[in-house]
């Protein structure tokens, strides 16, 4: 198959493009960088903004499916409007050109961010939860649009096949995000009385799922991640740290006074974060996708923390 891969030179995009390479397809990686020299033989790369819908829909044109990566997964690095036209207002451009010329099937980079971050979610949560978001992160409100956006698609134009991967947290020996930063920190901030699970997804369990949506795995919205959790005091454990639990109401306020003395970036809603995150159910992943991971989430940490033994005080 002739697939376009947008964000295909980022962290994920570069190990989905070596991928469907190597699994026989004919692949363009699409991204605003495009690398001086191809890592990978046969690949073309081109350079693609998705907030321009001309070029968009001329680079769209001629593949068989189009993965699409490309998002700012630290919207205050740019800007939330700059985020938004990313995200959001690229995401419409892709789906408007895979629509336009015909594309058999849409691989998209959702996250379990899209169920928002909310006390009446379940736990662990399922694809049938309505993906609501959180306004409060720009992230968040994001992934939920797009998914809404896909939604009506799929009702409107049911020529175009989805594949739509709720992704939790990416663990990997190179990776290096705002979750794997707080675990280097000498104590793991902690809202006394919640547990704060956290998912994981190995690299290359997640690029291998990816290559399978393309033309294998059949067409839904899937949660991805490793079987089970690790609670926050489990990774202390492991990190052979302690934590440091806060009441919420306490947490908020020193928060609220942080972000007015711009102390620190984060404000109030970060409590929502720490003790509302969507604890992602994979048994749709396993049973129907047909992809088991193989690492677990407590697996995926501990190679990652094998990785990264400075992250330790063992």
């Amino acid at each position: 198959m002739k697939v376009l891969v947008t964000g295909g030179s980022g962290f994920l995009g570069t190990g989905v493009v070596a991928g469907l390479a190597a699994a026989g397809h004919e692949v363009t990686g699409g991204d605003l960088r495009v690398p001086d020299a191809p890592a990978v033989s046969g690949v073309r790369h081109v350079r693609l903004d998705v907030t321009d819908p001309a070029a968009v829909s001329a680079t769209v044109a001629g593949h068989d499916a189009v993965v699409h990566l490309a998002s700012v997964v630290d919207p205050d690095g740019m800007g939330r409007d700059a985020a938004y036209r990313v995200d959001v207002d690229g995401s419409r451009h892709v789906l408007d050109a895979c629509i336009e010329h015909g594309v058999r099937r849409l691989v998209v980079s959702s996250s379990g961010a899209a169920y928002g971050y909310h006390a009446d979610n379940p736990v662990p949560i399922n694809e049938d939860w309505p993906v609501r978001g959180s306004t409060a992160f720009a992230y968040s409100h994001h992934k939920a649009l797009v998914e809404q956006m896909l939604a009506g698609a799929r009702r409107d134009h049911p020529g175009l096949e989805q594949v739509v991967l709720r992704i939790g947290t990416i663990l990997g020996d190179a990776v290096d995000n705002q979750i794997t930063a707080l675990f280097h920190r000498p104590r793991l901030l902690a809202i006394r009385g919640s547990d704060s699970p956290f998912v994981f997804v190995w690299d290359s369990d997640l690029v291998e799922i990816v290559v399978r949506a393309v033309d294998a795995g059949p067409p839904g919205v899937y949660n991805v991640a490793g079987t089970g959790t690790l609670t926050l005091g489990q990774i202390a454990e492991r990190l052979g740290k302690r934590t440091l639990a806060i009441p919420e109401v306490v947490l908020k306020a020193a928060l609220t006074v942080g972000r007015a003395l711009r102390a620190t970036r984060y404000g109030p809603e970060q409590t929502g974060f720490l003790r509302y995150r969507p604890v992602l159910d994979n048994t749709r992943l396993r049973e129907v996708f047909g992809y088991t991971p193989d690492s677990t989430s407590a697996q995926a940490f501990d190679r990652w923390l094998a990785g990264h033994p400075d992250a330790g005080t063992r």
